[in-house]
């Protein structure tokens, strides 16, 4: 049995980390990185801080849904983010993956 959990747990890892991999290759190639780092204020927030910002806003993530398909200004300073060329399914795929960091 303990060797079931083990195996259970260590694909449960496997797959969140891949998952994390996988949003942030998509926010690499949809140009996110061009104004966002994981971790620090580039031309935009660094995700971690909208993470942050937002962890206690249950509508949160449709929120960033929002901001990442039709962009937003006044969030986060003067300088506005344009609307992304995204689907709706890749805009929530980051969305989720941001608010996890």
């Amino acid at each position: 049995m303990h060797v079931i959990k083990t195996v259970v747990v260590a694909a449960l890892a496997a797959s969140v980390s891949f998952a994390a991999q996988a949003s942030l290759d998509l926010a690499k190639s949809k140009g996110c990185l061009g104004c966002h780092t994981v971790d620090k204020k580039f031309v935009g927030p660094g995700y971690k801080d909208v993470a942050a910002k937002y962890k206690a806003n249950k509508n949160a993530e449709s929120m960033l849904v929002g901001s990442i398909l039709k962009g937003s200004s006044g969030k986060w300073g003067a300088t506005p983010m344009p609307p992304n060329a995204v689907t709706e399914a890749e805009a929530k795929t980051l969305a989720k993956w941001v608010l996890t960091l």
